[in-house]
């Protein structure tokens, strides 16, 4: 099959908005109860995903300031670095006693970015202990409640997932969510898979400097936009068909820590946990990656190249990639970080954009990537998301369960949708 090739701008731009309808049409199709869909409620939610966008990327102040987090994020990682330096040395940043013959080689991902995580997770405990945290995720909850018209639990939980990660953002209604209507677990199970948790978005940005300008701002903007993409998703692909029992005031959770000292043990802690999980995780899954290229191998070459895992996942997605934006000359490579992210996890994703060649991929395109790819949907999130949900709503088990591959492919398509609508505003 023989898919345009755009060239220009404004073509790339159309290409960008058909993609946002097409997609939503996807959802739409594999929708529970297609006559339930609440149009209301979806009008407004994209018009809301585009509103911020627009707001956050195009308005000078507002990307000014957006643009600034990325001064936040050179601060942490310059911390995270002198600690890890006075730590494990020259492997974490200090001073080398040698000359490297290769340059960069003295790079050690373990050592070098991943103490990262350690710093934001106390961060974060701290922000939440001093009160500082909740009352900003309370807002962005009442504005969803306010302009979508959904439930206070879900609006929390929702909200909570811009700052925290799938398992941590339902604690904070962890007693509401046994009361929770199907359509309304979809949204906050959703709500998991289409971001990421602050702990890795620094982690994230400190890959991704070099290659995208202001990349922590960008991944604050897809970090929010994720929000109000994931009710719209949702509420295409789940339609709400109960009443609601869940709409009235939340009290802000309560901190687990019993001073600033335990909330710096506690984040301690719980940020050495997902250091070890990533490294554990990212040894295991490439090597599987090139298990499985080892075993294709045997295959004859296939238009003068061989055949690979990455190369059969951007085949597959790069027709989805296209939707986006993403010129037909990129959208196999763009197709192939895609059936990574999904496969695999958005770290390895994330770490293969940063090693493409000059070249591979447009600017545009790369800042369309970088949007699409900012989400939890793979099949090892989903593990670790059943996992927390069924211990804190065990009576909701078989439903969780079943609601599991749904929420790979919303979550994937309500970052896909932010990618298109990022292509339409660039």
């Amino acid at each position: 099959m023989q898919w345009p090739v755009t060239t220009t701008g404004s073509m790339l731009q159309l290409q960008s908005a058909f993609g946002v309808i097409a997609l939503l049409a996807l959802a739409f199709a594999i929708s529970e109860k297609r006559d339930a869909v609440s149009w209301r409620q979806a009008t407004l939610s994209l018009a809301l995903t585009i509103l911020l966008a627009i707001v956050l990327l195009k308005i000078p102040p507002v990307r000014f300031a957006v643009a600034s987090v990325n001064g936040a994020v050179d601060a942490v990682a310059a911390a995270a670095k002198a600690g890890s330096s006075f730590v494990f040395g020259y492997l974490g940043g200090g001073p080398l006693p040698f000359d490297p013959k290769i340059p960069g080689s003295e790079f050690v991902l373990a050592f070098n970015a991943l103490p990262i995580v350690l710093v934001v997770s106390v961060l974060t405990t701290l922000l939440f202990y001093w009160k500082i945290l909740p009352p900003v995720v309370r807002g962005f909850s009442y504005a969803l409640e306010r302009t979508l018209g959904i439930g206070g639990a879900v609006g929390l939980s929702t909200a909570a997932n811009i700052f925290v990660g799938m398992v941590e953002a339902p604690l904070f209604i962890r007693p509401y969510l046994a009361k929770l209507t199907r359509a309304e677990l979809f949204v906050v199970m959703t709500g998991g898979m289409a971001g990421i948790a602050g702990t890795v978005l620094v982690l994230y940005a400190t890959i991704l400097q070099p290659l995208i300008p202001d990349v922590a701002g960008h991944l604050v903007v897809a970090s929010v936009l994720g929000a109000p993409a994931a009710i719209l998703v949702s509420g295409l692909m789940v339609p709400e068909t109960k009443k609601r029992k869940t709409k009235g005031t939340l009290e802000d959770p309560q901190s687990q820590a019993a001073n600033t000292m335990d909330a710096v043990v506690i984040g301690t802690a719980e940020g050495l946990a997902l250091l070890l999980n990533i490294i554990a995780m990212l040894l295991v899954l490439v090597a599987l990656v090139h298990l499985a290229n080892a075993i294709l191998s045997v295959i004859p070459d296939v238009a003068g190249a061989p055949i690979t895992l990455q190369r059969m996942l951007g085949l597959v997605m790069a027709p989805v990639c296209w939707l986006m934006g993403i010129p037909w000359s990129e959208a196999v490579t763009a197709g192939s970080l895609m059936g990574l992210k999904t496969v695999l996890n958005e770290f390895i994703a994330y770490l293969e954009l940063s090693k493409l060649p000059a070249g591979s991929l447009s600017e545009r395109s790369r800042l369309i990537m970088l949007y699409a790819l900012c989400g939890f949907a793979n099949f090892g999130s989903l593990g670790i998301m059943i996992a927390g949900l069924t211990t804190m709503a065990p009576q909701r088990r078989p439903e969780i369960v079943s609601l599991g591959l749904k929420t790979i492919v919303s979550g994937t398509l309500a970052t896909m949708v932010i990618g298109a609508i990022i292509g339409v505003l660039n």
